[in-house]
Order: structure tokens, then sequence, then C-alpha cells
């Protein structure tokens, strides 16, 4: 099996030399190249074509969300995951909104960067409970109940299916249905929703509180 490529990009070089030694550690799962600023990542992430980059938000030369808006624009296959020491959601939604996968803080075990590189290496998406429970749920449920309340038990179940990332495929064996059936109930829950993109699914997930109410799917 092909190990999982990992760009990481931190302009704290103390903390980044301890991290490609964490990831290096680990089977399965190498550092093919290091970042200091926005710019550095950007370049590496294209010359170097890594499965998954890590980077820190506060980064010199723009930070994190351009560097996660110029990553997704000019390698759409490359999987951000962001490890930042802040935990107001608000940072969270921004870096969806510019296509990270991914949103890890900096104070979680080490075992939990780990499990998100290979969530998000897989084509899922990972975002620390604490961070996606950080509103208050029963006012998060309120808001969102109207919305809720007009998908049917299973395009609600498909729709979480597809917020944790996996393929209509996977889908349709997880649930015992054709991936036809699938595409129908995703087209209408995403219709029902108003929702447009994989990032607006990703969103509405989290204020559901999706994200953080099960274990992301192995």
């Amino acid at each position: 099996m092909t190990n999982i490529r990992v760009l990481l990009a931190d302009d704290h070089a103390i903390l980044r030399e301890g991290l490609v030694m964490l990831v290096n550690s680990q089977p399965g799962i190498e550092v093919v190249a290091q970042a200091a600023t926005t710019d550095e990542a950007v370049q590496l992430a294209r010359s170097e074509h890594p499965d998954v980059a890590v980077l820190d938000v506060s980064m010199p030369g723009g930070g994190g969300v351009a560097a996660t808006e110029a990553i997704r624009a000019s390698c759409p296959d490359v999987r951000v995951l962001v490890l930042t020491r802040h935990s107001d959601r608000a940072y969270v939604q921004r870096l969806m909104q510019a296509g990270a996968n991914g949103y890890v803080l900096k104070k979680s075990a080490a075992e939990t960067l780990l499990h998100a590189i290979r969530i998000v290496a897989e084509g899922g998406t990972y975002v620390e409970p604490s961070l996606a429970a950080n509103e208050d749920t029963e006012r998060r449920r309120r808001r969102s109940s109207s919305q809720a309340n007009e998908l049917t038990p299973r395009e609600e179940e498909v729709l979480r299916e597809v917020a944790w990332g996996r393929s209509s495929k996977e889908i349709a064996g997880l649930l015992s249905i054709s991936t036809k059936t699938v595409e129908s109930y995703k087209a209408t829950a995403v219709e029902k929703l108003k929702l447009r993109s994989r990032n607006d699914i990703v969103r509405y997930a989290i204020a559901r509180g999706w994200l953080s109410d099960e274990v992301a799917p192995d």
C-alpha cells in the first residue's frame, strides 16, 4: 500500500520538526515537504503533489485561509487539513468555505492529528468534535429544525454519509440499496435544503451536530 504523502506547513520550526517526527514515526504516512510560509506551502503543494497538506492558520503571507484557497484552486486533488490553536467556530466556517477538508486543534492529542490525516486522505471530512459542538446543541437544532423536518429519514441518512465523505457506492453498500437510489435521495435532499456544494453539505452537517455526535467512518 502506498504511503499517505503529507506536506506540513507551520512557521514555528520547533513545532514543525516535532510534527515531522510524529508523522514519520507512523506506518503508512510520510512527510514529503515542509513549509514555513503560505507561499512556500502553495509552491510545494504544486511541485510535490502530496495527498494531504497540513496547514497552520496563522502563517506569514496570508495564512491558512489564503493557502487553502490557493492549493484547492491549483491542486484540487490535494486534501487540506488545518492545524491551529484557534477554537473559534468562525474559523471552522471560514476554512471550510475556503475548501478545507478537516480542522484540528494544536492542543489535541497527537493521535487526533494522525487520525484526521488518515480520514482526510481517504476522502472524508474531519472536524474536531469540541469545535463542531461549540455552539449550544439545542439552539443549533432549533434553528435548523424547519429544514431538517423536510427530509425523510432515508434522505437524512444518505446526507449524513455524504457529509462524512462516503462515496455513493460506499453508501449503497452500507444501506443495502442501489447507487442510483443513493444519488436520487442525495439529489432530493440537497434540493430541499438548497445546498449547492459539498461545502454547503458539510456546513449543514456541522450545524446539525452530525460531525460531533457520531464516530467518523472507517
